[in-house]
């Protein structure tokens, strides 16, 4: 058993890697960068934390996803590996005891939210530090061509600099040729390297409803696929709505978006993976980490705004291969949405210039200042103060982050964090002064290791009950030990973070790019109208669609999608039928021929010809004139 795969037996338990996933890895391992495509669910994170583990030093991580990033590192220190995490909204001391740990503590894993790489702290201890390999994740983020640009990414390249000679291996679920290409070239490869596992999913049937009663065909497609399953839809009040209706229904279902607390998330998530509750309704913040394998449909009530969002969010079904259903649901009131969205997201150079002075006003800060600061921020306390409305707010302040001025996050759940700063001889003699306060310590002791360390997470609720006193008790108690400088103390707190890049400039300095902002805008209504036309396209296979999005051309149809069994229904195989609609539309492309003509200028059962093309004219890929004739849809 070689290295790779004892790592694998020892951590994860498996003898076998994933297809593609020990290729990625063997090739890490001997220095080269790598480019992985690999679909949601297909193992991503194994192909840089196995080849972290099987050499000297640390693994730096870089990924925009916050959440994320804490469940990956609690999941391999349950496993018995070293990790930690630095992203935005941590206080500098809590940066620098990690940067430190991370440099001289033997750790294996350091996950890093992009916007660190450029600081001056990073810059200065990452030289200490023996790195093995850069893993970049959500790579995508780094192409201003991809569906999630970030110019936090940016910063990624840079970073190569002080890693001369360390690999780096970008993974991302979802990237269309020209989106790879960029990748590589922006990280600053030594030699293009594109790994890619295949995009289809074959036991995923892909299917569209036309539905002008949304929930009436929901509440069908719940009550004849059984199962798990998994609706999304794009506001957080529909997920309550909808959940409800569900419910009403005799279908158990529950709701979910980044709203509610991390206690009621958790709580919601674990009802569903344990089957307590069969259907979740919920916006695109459920499904970082989700590996349920069994779930059996995904709904998109609302249609999404790319192509690659949809994909990855439709993967979330059938994980164990066995048959299952991604079904979106669309009426001709999304094609308006989606147009009303497009003027939202782009609001006029005028409005974002305006939000970017108001936004410094809000916090205080003159011209010239700004630079690294980072505030709790309110969106809606914001818009409301500038008579702003929040969409166009929110929307503008996207636009500044594109153009790199700042950086506004999800909203997180920080948890209280603590560190002793005294020894443990001087802890024994606050112990010894205080009897209170020493059965504190020493339950606090038993329940969380690594204190003297480093910040530790600690729960409030958990400490209460294990003490057994309220929890108003634990609150105080950690005050006390603030106070009195036994502990460093970071109370809890749930709020988005705005992070400035830059000083405030002034109005005739502020450079926001017509060009490519005109780009971005562009990009944007490509993937929305790439989006609207998968959903109107009852001609071609779902599955068929989707592979030449991301660049797989010449594939077979699915056989299981609504298009292909809609085919089915014309008693003609789906290679026949492919078959006969290229040779029809050969015929009659750029002339008006008859019936007649068509039959006889093809060597098959007439029957057959006849079939195809009935059914080419029910769904307006050819039209029938007055006088009989035939003309391909678009040649008129």
């Amino acid at each position: 058993m070689d290295i790779f795969h004892k790592i694998l037996q020892q951590y994860w338990g498996y003898s076998h890697f994933r297809a593609l996933q020990e290729e990625i890895i063997r090739e890490v391992y001997e220095g080269r960068d790598v480019l992985a495509l690999m679909p949601t669910g297909g193992g991503k994170s194994i192909t840089f934390q196995v080849p972290a583990l099987a050499q000297d030093g640390i693994c730096l991580v870089v990924t925009p996803l916050i959440a994320l990033m804490k469940d990956q590192v609690e999941n391999l220190k349950k496993r018995g590996i070293k990790a930690l995490a630095v992203y935005s909204g941590m206080t500098r001391n809590e940066i620098d005891v990690a940067f430190d740990n991370a440099a001289y503590g033997r750790y294996k894993f350091l996950y890093l939210s992009p916007e660190r790489l450029g600081t001056e702290l990073f810059q200065a201890r990452v030289q200490k530090m023996n790195v093995n390999l850069l893993a970049v994740d959500e790579a995508h983020c780094i192409s201003q061509w991809g569906y999630d640009f970030r110019p936090s990414y940016m910063e990624i390249a840079h970073a190569r600099q002080w890693l001369p000679g360390v690999p780096v291996l970008a993974v991302t679920a979802t990237a269309t040729p020209e989106v790879a290409q960029d990748i590589m070239d922006k990280l600053g490869f030594r030699k293009p390297n594109l790994l890619q596992k295949s995009f289809e999913r074959k036991n995923l049937a892909y299917v569209v409803r036309e539905a002008e009663n949304k929930n009436s065909q929901l509440l069908r497609i719940c009550q004849n696929v059984p199962g798990t399953g998994i609706v999304y839809v794009r506001s957080r009040g529909n997920t309550q709505e909808i959940a409800g209706f569900l419910n009403a229904n005799r279908v158990s279902a529950d709701y979910y978006h980044a709203g509610l607390s991390a206690e009621i998330r958790s709580a919601k998530q674990d009802d569903w993976k344990q089957n307590r509750t069969r259907v979740m309704v919920c916006t695109n913040a459920f499904g970082m980490g989700i590996d349920k394998p069994d779930v059996r449909f995904v709904v998109h009530v609302d249609l999404p705004d790319s192509m690659e969002a949809y994909f990855q969010e439709a993967g979330r079904a059938g994980r164990d291969e066995k048959t299952a259903y991604a079904v979106l649901l669309y009426n001709g009131i999304d094609r308006q949405k989606a147009a009303q969205r497009l003027r939202t997201t782009f609001p006029p150079i005028e409005t974002i210039r305006e939000v970017y002075q108001k936004i410094y006003l809000y916090f205080d800060l003159p011209y010239g200042a700004g630079k690294g600061s980072i505030f709790d921020f309110s969106l809606m306390d914001f818009s409301v103060r500038n008579k702003i409305h929040s969409l166009t707010a929110y929307s503008a302040l996207q636009c500044l982050q594109r153009e790199g001025y700042l950086e506004l996050t999800d909203e997180l759940d920080n948890p209280t964090r603590i560190r002793f700063v005294v020894s443990r001889d001087e802890l024994y003699k606050v112990q010894i002064n205080n009897d209170a306060l020493d059965l504190f310590i020493k339950g606090l002791l038993r329940a969380y290791t690594g204190v003297f360390t480093s910040f530790v997470p600690v729960d409030e609720l958990y400490l209460a009950k294990l003490m057994n006193v309220e929890v108003a008790v634990i609150n105080d108690f950690l005050l006390r030990l603030s106070r009195m400088r036994v502990i460093d103390y970071i109370p809890k707190k749930r709020t988005p973070l705005l992070l400035f890049n830059e000083e405030r400039l002034d109005e005739k300095n502020l450079r926001i790019s017509k060009e490519q902002y005109g780009d971005l805008k562009k990009r944007y209504e490509e993937r929305t109208n790439a989006m609207l036309h998968y959903a109107a396209d009852a001609v071609k296979c779902r599955s068929r669609q989707l592979l030449a999005y991301f660049g797989e051309t010449g594939a077979a149809s699915c056989g299981r999608c609504d298009v292909c069994t809609a085919k089915n229904e014309a008693d003609v195989s789906n290679y026949k039928f492919n078959l006969l609609e290229e040779q029809l539309k050969t015929i009659i492309s750029g002339k008006a021929v008859s019936l007649t003509q068509c039959v006889d200028s093809i060597p098959s059962n007439p029957d057959d010809t006849i079939k195809v093309l009935r059914w080419l004219i029910d769904h307006d890929e050819i039209s029938e004139t007055s006088e009989g004739l035939l003309t391909v849809k678009g040649d008129e």
